[in-house]
Order: C-alpha cells, then structure tokens, then sequence
C-alpha cells in the first residue's frame, strides 16, 4: 500500500496558528488537503467523509464525531492527559508529537528556572523593590541539589541540561532510567528519599490517574524546609491548595509555576499576589510546526503503508 495520503486533515487549536501549521504540513507532505477548523466551534468546510487525520489541542466536545472516517488523532504536544481524558475519544490510533526542538525548548526553559533560584534572583528583585541593597553570597552549582521529578523524553533533556551546567542532579521516574550525569532512582518506595534529599524540586510528570495529585502536603512536607518548587509539568500533579500552604508557611520559600489545576489561572488565585512566586502562562514548551511536521507526515505515510505509527498513546496508561 502506498504511503500517500488518501484524505484530508483537520487542525484544531484555539491557541496556534493554523495557517502556519497548514504550510507547515503541506511542506512535509506535498499534496496533503489540510483544513483549519474554526476555534470557536470547531466547525469545518467541506466534507466531513474526507477527513482521516486530526492534528488537535483540547478541541470541543464532540469534535472527533463529525468525522466518520477518522483514522489517526495526533495531539498537539507531548502531553496527552487533556485528550486521553475525553469521553468522546474515537477507537483509532492517538500519537503524540516528539520532536528535539521541544526537548531544547524545554530543557531551556528549566535552566531559566532552576538558575533563577539557585542565584537568588526573587531575593534581589524583592530588594530592588524596597530600594536596598543586599548581597547574598553565590554558591556553586554542583552544592546544590536539584530534583527531576519524571525522566519522560522531556525531563529527561531538562535533566542532563542541568547536569552539563554543574547542578548535582537527581532525577526520580516510575521504571528505571539511565541518564549521563544524573543520579536516578525509581519507584513509589525511593520517592520519600529522593524529596527529602532535594533543595530545587522540577516537575516534569505527564498526568495520569497515578500521578494525579501526587505532591500533596504530605509529600511536599518531605522536601527540606525552604525549598525551591518549579512545576512544567501540570498543575493537577500537585495539590495546589497545599502547595499555597506550604509557600505561605515557609516550607516552600519560592516557586516558579507555569500550569495550574485551572488554566488560565483564575483571576482570585492567591498564588498571583504572592511575592515568592512567578507566574508564566503555560509556555514553557511548545510544539514547532517546521520542525515537527515532518513526523507527522511520516505517521501519515506510516498509517496509509500499514506500518506501526511513532510515538503511539496507550489511553489506558494516559501517555
């Protein structure tokens, strides 16, 4: 069977540019008929039978219905907990996009944070703002513990980017991992000990009903007293009610938050008006589409050839 593609695609994304994914694919995929839905309804032009891929972000419920035809769903992003927790999911194949341009974004991004606590940079900006001076003595990276919690493809990057930058990194995962640089350690009994042990704790776990508020106060109560919490990962990992308690009782002296358990955060969120944390808008990686559309046309080629597709979701294990 050929690998030509012998239907349409859809996209659909309220927060991308479907015009800039549209050239994107038919670049990859010459020939390829990509049609952008509509972002507020999801609504589509033409024929509906047509369509046997969906390149989606958190479309409307009811969404994949339209299409009778659909073959394949690639979600729009590494993280599939918002698609795979649908109850409107066609039986077809689900992937995911991997792509290394991703890994670097979010390996930077990580970087950004974990120095931004490590130098002491909240401390300055509260001393700037009261208009006083006060020095704080650096210390070197490798005295200083960082935490990786999830060695998925991107904690993985983020961990040995860290571990390149001097930081005594460890990382912890649910299977057993081997990274250059990185101490791991794995399963339910060695995260007591792997918190415990960690001054700068990142977040990088996909959410899954396993890992759905994990970090509640009585894991978060096991990080030493004054750590530093970053969480890339999402927000219904950590018990944000807890997370609030601990920032405001000291045992978590600063974080940086990038998703939350209700997004965009709602505008009566005590954690905006909280001098120790900063807040960024989920941007800590995204998808490209120059550089993540070729893969898509090769699951493409891969699905008309009869082939296996990459990066296939298992919706029962959520990744």
């Amino acid at each position: 069977m050929s690998g030509q593609a012998t239907g349409a695609l859809v996209f659909y994304s309220a927060v991308d540019i479907g015009e800039e994914w549209k050239a994107a694919l038919e670049a990859a995929h010459p020939g390829l008929d990509v049609r952008i839905a509509r972002p507020e309804d999801g609504a589509v032009e033409g024929d509906p039978d047509e369509v046997r891929y969906a390149l989606v972000w958190k479309p409307p419920h009811g969404f994949f219905a339209r299409f009778p035809n659909l073959a394949l769903v690639i979600n729009l992003g590494a993280g599939v907990d918002a698609l795979v927790a649908r109850d409107d999911l066609p039986d077809v194949r689900i992937t995911r996009l991997s792509d290394p341009h991703m890994g670097r974004m979010m390996a930077s991004f990580v970087l950004f944070c974990v120095l931004r606590h490590a130098r002491e940079i909240p401390t300055f900006e509260r001393a700037q703002r009261q208009g006083r001076w006060h020095y704080v003595h650096p210390r070197v990276a490798d005295e200083i513990k960082v935490g990786v919690l999830g060695l998925g493809e991107l904690g993985a990057a983020a961990a040995v980017e860290l571990a390149h930058q001097g930081f005594d990194v460890h990382g912890w995962s649910r299977t057993e991992k081997t990274l250059e640089g990185v101490t791991c350690v794995h399963g339910m009994e060695a995260l007591p000990g792997f918190l415990s042990g960690t001054e700068i704790l990142v977040v990088m776990l996909p959410l899954t009903g396993e890992t759905r508020g994990l970090l509640n106060a009585e894991r978060l109560a096991l990080l030493p007293r004054g750590a530093k919490f970053i969480n890339v990962a999402r927000g219904a990992v950590v018990d944000e009610a807890a997370l609030i308690a601990a920032l405001r009782s000291g045992q978590i002296s600063e974080a940086t938050l990038d998703v939350f358990e209700v997004e965009p955060l709602p505008p009566e969120s005590p954690l905006w008006g909280m001098d120790n944390v900063l807040v960024t808008p989920h941007l800590a990686s995204i998808a490209i589409p120059r550089t993540a559309a070729p893969q898509i046309a090769e699951n493409i080629r891969r699905l008309e050839a009869g082939e296996p597709v990459l990066n296939r979701v298992d919706p029962r294990r959520g990744y």
